[in-house]
Formats: C-alpha cells, sequence, structure tokens
C-alpha cells in the first residue's frame, strides 16, 4: 500500500522566507492547486479560540491561506460551530464577538467568519452515514453546504481524545450541539438539581417541551419526549443541566471520526497542522499553559489521518519544556520519544480515533514525511 505523503515545514526562516511565505510554499507543494476552487463556498474550519487563551493559529496564517484560495477562485469563508459547554463561544453573537477579539476578522483574514450552526446551535443538516456508532451526523450548516472543506488545526493537547489535530477539529468542531451532544454521549443531559436556580431558561428553550419544574421548583427533564439536542446545556449559566459523560473515551473518538467522515464524504478537502504552541490542552479553555514541547512546524496533507499521526510522532521525538504538564517528577520515561499526549492525559487513548477513521478510509496512519524548505 502506497504511504500518504505528510508536507512539513519547519520555522526556521531568512529575510527572503518569512513563515507566511513558508506556509504559501508548503501547501502548493503538498498539491492544493489540484482542487477545482472556482466559483466553490469553500468552508476554512478553524477554532477561534476562547478568549483569554493564546495559542490559538495566529489570524496571519489564515489569511495568507485564504489568499491562495481566492487567488484560485474560491468563495472563502471562515467558519467553527457554537460550544455545547457555557462560555463565550455558546451562541453566535457571542461567538462572532470572540472571534473578532481574537484577530479573526475580514481586515486581518481577508474574509468574512460565519457561525456555522446559527444563533443557537440548531442549524444543522443531517448527513447519512450508516457507520458503527451513528446512522446520521448533524452537521452544521455553514459546514455542510459548503462545497470544498479545508481545516486549519492548532495541534495540542485534548482532554478527552488525547490531542486535538485535523480529526478533532473536524469531526467535534463541526457538530451542531446535538451533534457535540451525540459524540460525547449517548444518553441525555441531566439536571444536577442542586446547582438549579428555577431561572426557566432551559424550559423556556426546549423545542419539545421536555423540561417543567418539579415540586421543589427544579428543572426536571422528561426523557420520553427529550430528543438530546444539547440546547438546555447552552442556555443553563448555572452548570445545572449537564453532559452525563456515560460512554469510555475510545467510542467518543469513534464518534469523532464518523462525524468527520459526514463532513469530508463526497468533497473535496485539504488540511493543515500548525504544530506551535502546542499547549497540554484544548484552546476552549479561557487559558494555555506551557507548551509541552518547544514549537515544530507546520504540516499539510489531503489525508488527515496521516497528518494527525505524523503531528503526534512529531511531538512525540521533541524534547520536554521545562516545567510543562509533561515536566514531572513522578515520570519515570527515558529519553525524548514517549507518549507526551497520554503522559498528560493518562485516561485518554488517541489512536483509537485514528484506527477507527482508517476503517472509514479517511486515510491511513502509514505516511511519508516530505520536508519543504
Amino acid at each position: 500500500m502506497e504511504k500518504s505523503k505528510v508536507y512539513f515545514t519547519d520555522l526556521k526562516t531568512a529575510p527572503n522566507n518569512n513563515l507566511l511565505q513558508k506556509l504559501e510554499s508548503l501547501i502548493k507543494t503538498a498539491g492544493i492547486e489540484k482542487i477545482d476552487f472556482k466559483k466553490k463556498f469553500t468552508a476554512i474550519k478553524i477554532h477561534f479560540g476562547e478568549p483569554g487563551n493564546l495559542a490559538y493559529i495566529r489570524p496571519n496564517y489564515v489569511k495568507k491561506v485564504a489568499d491562495v484560495i481566492k487567488q484560485l477562485g474560491g468563495s472563502v469563508y471562515l467558519t467553527d460551530a457554537n460550544t455545547l459547554y457555557v462560555g463565550k463561544r455558546s451562541n453566535a453573537v457571542d461567538h462572532l464577538q470572540a472571534a473578532m477579539e481574537n484577530g479573526f476578522n475580514p481586515l486581518s483574514t481577508g474574509c468574512n467568519v460565519i457561525i456555522a450552526d446559527g444563533l443557537k446551535g440548531t442549524d444543522y443538516r443531517e448527513i447519512p452515514i450508516d457507520r458503527k456508532h451513528c446512522k446520521t451526523a448533524k452537521i452544521a450548516t455553514g459546514v455542510a453546504d459548503a462545497d470544498v472543506i479545508i481545516s486549519m488545526n492548532h495541534f495540542k493537547g485534548h482532554e478527552m481524545t488525547g490531542f486535538g489535530g485535523a480529526i478533532k477539529n473536524i469531526g467535534m468542531g463541526s457538530g451542531s450541539r446535538g451533534g457535540k451532544l451525540e459524540m460525547h454521549s449517548s444518553s441525555k443531559p441531566e439536571i444536577q438539581q442542586s446547582n438549579c436556580v428555577s431561572c426557566a431558561l432551559c424550559i423556556k428553550y426546549c423545542s419539545q417541551r421536555a423540561i417543567t419544574f418539579n415540586s421543589s421548583k427544579k428543572a426536571q427533564i422528561d426523557y420520553n419526549k427529550c430528543i438530546g439536542c444539547g440546547q438546555c446545556v447552552a442556555v443553563c449559566q448555572d452548570n445545572a443541566a449537564q453532559v452525563d459523560f456515560n460512554e469510555n473515551l475510545d467510542i467518543m473518538n469513534e464518534k469523532v471520526a464518523e462525524y468527520t467522515y459526514a463532513v469530508l464524504k463526497d468533497k473535496p478537502s485539504f488540511h493543515i497542522n500548525f504544530i506551535m504552541n502546542i499547549s497540554p490542552n484544548c484552546d476552549c479553555w479561557p487559558n494555555n499553559d506551557i507548551a509541552v514541547v518547544p514549537d515544530i512546524g507546520i504540516a499539510a496533507s489531503f489525508d488527515p489521518v496521516a497528518l494527525d499521526k505524523a503531528s503526534v510522532d512529531l511531538v512525540n521525538q521533541a524534547p520536554v519544556m521545562k516545567g510543562s504538564a509533561v515536566d514531572k517528577p513522578e515520570c519515570t520515561c527515558s529519553g525524548h520519544e514517549f507518549d507526551k499526549f497520554k503522559h498528560v492525559h493518562p485516561n485518554t487513548n488517541w489512536i483509537s480515533a485514528l484506527q477507527h477513521a482508517e476503517t472509514l478510509n479517511l486515510g491511513s496512519m502509514n505516511y511519508e514525511l516530505v520536508r519543504v524548505k
């Protein structure tokens, strides 16, 4: 079987070859120009970063990619879907504001921002996939309706999937609120009644009228009516409506892979991992910790599985950053090639997502690393 090609450039620059020029050379060498962008709606799927977190991809890189796509005739926009949890990206108004605050705006990136699943996270297309866990996938409309998918992924650790790269950004990030709930759990939301302040927001926004007050004026869910959309989780400001994490993380990883399959099937796509500011946790947190290893570089491929595997390998081959979450006194690992993501998040098993993605023909972990100057 032929190895997938992953193209990689390091961060060493020269006056006539800065990082933006290296990025352009990388994606062109990797073959982005082979995609027919002419008059095609092209979604750049990206994470805008939770305000307070500074590890996200710089907008300057986005502009370079967007400019290349526009030169090739594409109608390009930046997009992400609302979060399941309560934060500054759980609805389109706040999410758009967060994106603008972090520098993702038409002036800095050369293209507009569209919040993919609408005002409250309920705008989605149900994509039939008939896979192991998901018969359909609830994909945010702004992603599902795109003609071409380009993923720009900040490669870093993640407390549930081990790391966040192309598969995580595309699959989890493109799900509607109900889709995110499906990936995180096969059950319905639950009410932690000790946190309920009787504000009735969950009752007001429940599309199925599945939530009422009990005799103590605390919210309760009628699971015969609940469809698991996750709206109550999003609108609750007091952490009373919660996701019940009732499945092991391997199943969640496999569901994320299936959602990635739903996003990419029957569409041209291209993927870029920024292996820098490699924080131990997701950009969804309003802070970022010391990077686990020094900045490494940028990688690109048509194969998201190979891209993520190559990125993991590059991180695991890199030296540990002193004082980081990997630099623990109790660590008995030797050398620089131990699994840093597993070390930071020991209950995770990141390879399960890539293994399942292979069975879905999303790509292969068997890759060749091609270095681009």
